[in-house]
């Protein structure tokens, strides 16, 4: 049996520099304040590495991050955050020649806790080394590391197996490496025809993820992040209170004046006559703020269905809202008696998703009404992710405006034909799939089967229900929602 031992930082991924990584847990697990103060002690943390201390410069790291962070809250972020940003920066070369191996040993200089998830689900690892973190009896880290050396515990691993066939890593001088038959650095050169057999092969993508923060956030990108914040803090409130008391109208202008940009394409359909039942919108989800858009681009106020959101978020809400309740036919009988009165819009995904993906559409839609109009609704923004499955949804749409840019696109596409729809004969599935498909190909995204439970699960352990608890519970979880700004 052929093994390998690959280094992930330079190796595995492109940039061998961490910085960024712990960054992203001191702002998701901790706050603003250790993420300012993780970013004033770097030219220190680059110093140590300039003079070739390196542990020195890790461990600083390690402290101001970590210390005191719940060992749940640190696989929290490990799980939804990291797996992200680590993907955006593999080198593909390096995991293909990786996986094509029976063993698979990753090597890192991280906490193991951090990427020990993303390396075994997504780039098929066996086995990870890593830092060991310090926790106390409370399940608390203490910021320090056990000390114990990389090589000696992939030799542990292999034990009378033998040694790894292949080492991988920066230099041919890493500890691990002596331990290896063969050894190979960057960059890294495959046969052609290996080359073409491995070009097909890809790790498995990351559809769900979690965390406020759009880029990686190298020193330069977390400096631009906290200069910014304040100014962005103002521009929200400025976007949201013009947003309540414009017409809708106006609103697609007004926000070109704030940096606010909405595309429209196709042509909406005009608003029901009086007597005469609603359209159907039936748009993919990407923020919160898609049905506003929608309304704006309308020009009126088109109610939307909705399934578990905060009371907050109802109470704010500058359209109408139609609360589900998951129990099948008393939805449908709302939505048809929305449907009556007008216009209505509905995501049949769920709930939100973030990359190039649509989620699985329910059927209940389809089955209520032949007036479907497609609508695939997609986001850009610069520094703030709009959604969340972890902290307070409350939040969602000031994280929206707090972008410098953000850029809405909305498409309409053609209501969809009577022989495409339930009357003439087609079941619900078979419809929503359809529709799913349309929207799909109109925004180059990848049709899957994942549903609401699912991305809930993976991001934040549960399904994803909001549950109505106490007011000490609910002030609780306004206080950790609110950690990136308190701390």
């Amino acid at each position: 049996m052929e093994s390998v031992v690959s280094e992930l930082e330079g190796t595995l991924l492109k940039d061998s520099d961490t910085f960024s990584y712990f960054m992203l847990v001191a702002f998701e697990a901790s706050g603003l304040f250790r993420f300012a103060l993780l970013l004033i002690l770097w030219p220190l943390i680059r110093l140590t590495d300039i003079l070739g201390m390196k542990d020195t410069g890790l461990k600083i790291m390690i402290f101001v991050s970590l210390a005191g962070v719940p060992k749940s809250e640190i696989e929290s972020v490990a799980r939804a955050v990291l797996p992200k940003f680590y993907m955006d920066d593999l080198h593909m070369k390096a995991w293909r020649l990786f996986s094509s191996y029976d063993k698979r040993v990753v090597a890192t200089k991280m906490p193991r806790i951090m990427v020990e998830r993303f390396v075994k689900e997504h780039l098929r690892a066996d086995e990870v080394v890593g830092t060991e973190l310090c926790f106390n009896r409370f399940g608390y880290a203490t910021g320090s590391v056990v000390d114990d050396s990389i090589s000696q515990r992939v030799a542990d691993i292999f034990g009378q197996q033998g040694a790894p066939t292949l080492g991988m890593a920066r230099s041919s001088h890493h500890s691990f490496m002596q331990l290896c038959k063969e050894q190979i650095v960057p960059p890294f050169v495959t046969r052609q025809k290996q080359e073409q057999e491995q070009e097909a092969l890809r790790p498995l993508p990351v559809i769900f993820h979690d965390g406020r923060l759009v880029k990686r956030p190298t020193a330069s990108t977390s400096l631009l992040i906290l200069l910014w914040m304040p100014i962005g803090i103002i521009l929200a409130i400025i976007r949201i209170t013009l947003g309540f008391t414009l017409p809708f109208w106006v609103i697609p202008y007004v926000s070109r004046l704030f940096g606010g940009k909405v595309v429209v394409k196709g042509t909406p359909p005009p608003p029901p006559l009086n007597g005469n039942s609603g359209v159907l919108f039936v748009c993919t989800h990407r923020t919160l703020m898609d049905p506003v858009v929608l309304s704006s681009v309308l020009h009126r106020q088109v109610p939307a269905v909705t399934y578990s959101i905060s009371r907050l978020t109802e109470i704010l809400s500058p359209i109408p809202t139609v609360r589900l309740t998951r129990i099948r036919n008393v939805d449908a009988e709302k939505i048809k008696e929305q449907l009556s009165k007008g216009d209505l819009v509905v995501c049949p995904e769920g709930t939100t998703c973030r990359e190039p993906f649509l989620l699985r559409f329910s059927g209940l839609f389809a089955e209520l009404t032949d007036r479907i109009v497609p609508v695939a609704m997609n986001y850009r923004v610069g520094f703030f992710h709009a959604t969340t499955a972890r902290g307070w949804k409350g939040l969602d749409p000031i994280f929206f405006f707090m972008n410098p840019r953000p850029v809405y696109e909305v498409t309409f596409l053609n209501q969809l034909p009577v022989e495409a729809t339930c009357s003439s004969g087609k079941s619900p599935h078979d419809v929503a799939n359809y529709v799913q498909r349309l929207l799909a190909s109109t925004l180059g995204f990848e049709c899957t089967n994942f549903t609401r439970k699912d991305k809930y699960r993976i991001l934040a352990g549960n399904d994803g229900i909001v549950s109505y608890t106490s007011f000490a519970e609910r002030m609780n979880k306004l206080v950790r929602t609110f950690k990136p700004f308190l701390h």
